[in-house]
């Protein structure tokens, strides 16, 4: 089997290419500049990809695009996080879309985000978007798969929840203040976090290659979701560290900017109702197993 991933290098596409690897299939890196041994050339930016790039490929999993949480979100900033989400997911639904013998599937990243704030109400992938800004962009990036759709190839929009690994995003950020006993909830803590390990995260997508009757949005997220409060007693409790501060949003705003912070405190229940039916089983269902199994890592 030979599988196509973009974002090859980041967090979750590094793991996936590793576990994939193990196993004995062929990944094919999709990168940047030029490309060597079992890889293919692109240009996110520009939608530029050869239209027989992925002949005889089998199946595609597209994770490029710009972080999310990296930088402030300024005018500029907030245009490349979706240009490069519908920009490059077109360049790719396009290309399956061409090749011969080409992928049968596509499982394209996306997120949770695209419900918004659902204010403690527990929301499942029938659930229309939100209407904030990264509502939006996942309303975006998720249409821009239509031509691989139209072209008869099964689309998986995967809606990743906050996934927890030491190597970075919501859990590496914390890990330094927490080690300090500095560890502590955002806001009120009473806002929820929908989670899922690295470790679930890349089985849930190869979950996704193989399983024929998934399609459309499917929720990566653990089964139960918990409030930012429990998140930082579990979290403490796994590095065995006080976790009783409370970061004021104030400060947060000070740090990143008042549209990024106003992300980070939204309330977002979700069940992966999809995955669940068609037999998916967590191996970290809960946060307090999640977080030690994600720091053993």
């Amino acid at each position: 089997m030979r599988v196509a991933i973009t974002g090859s290098h980041g967090l979750i596409g590094s793991a996936l290419a590793e576990s994939l690897e193990r196993d004995g299939v062929e990944v094919v890196r999709v990168v940047r500049g030029a490309a060597g041994a079992n890889e293919l050339r692109w240009d996110p930016a520009t939608g530029e990809i050869a239209a027989d790039a992925l002949n005889g490929i089998d199946a595609v999993v597209h994770l490029a695009g710009e972080g999310v949480a990296e930088k402030r979100w300024t005018d500029e900033q907030k245009a490349k996080i979706i240009d490069s989400r519908r920009v490059g997911t077109d360049a790719v639904a396009r290309a399956c879309a061409s090749a011969q013998d080409g992928p049968r599937v596509l499982v394209s990243g996306s997120a949770i985000g695209f419900y918004g704030d659902t204010k403690g109400q527990t929301v499942d992938e029938t659930a229309g978007p939100g209407e904030d800004f990264l509502a939006g962009v996942c309303v975006a990036w998720e249409a821009a798969t239509k031509p691989a759709e139209a072209a008869g190839v099964r689309v998986v929009h995967i809606r990743t929840a906050v996934v927890q690994t030491p190597e970075g995003g919501m859990l590496g950020k914390q890990l330094l203040p927490f080690k300090l006993g500095l560890g502590g909830k955002l806001g009120s803590g009473k806002q929820w976090v929908s989670w899922i390990t690295l470790e679930d995260e890349v089985r849930a997508i190869r979950f996704a290659i193989h399983t024929e009757s998934l399609r459309g949005p499917v929720n990566l997220s653990a089964p139960e979701a918990v409030t930012n409060a429990d998140y930082t007693k579990a979290l403490g409790h796994a590095m065995h560290r006080p976790a009783f501060l409370v970061v004021p949003p104030f400060a947060l705003k000070a740090a990143l900017g008042g549209e990024l912070v106003e992300s980070l405190l939204v309330s977002q229940r979700v069940v992966p109702t999809k995955l669940l039916e068609a037999g998916f089983v967590f191996n970290h269902p809960k946060i307090a197993e999640g977080l030690v199994a994600a720091l053993r890592r």
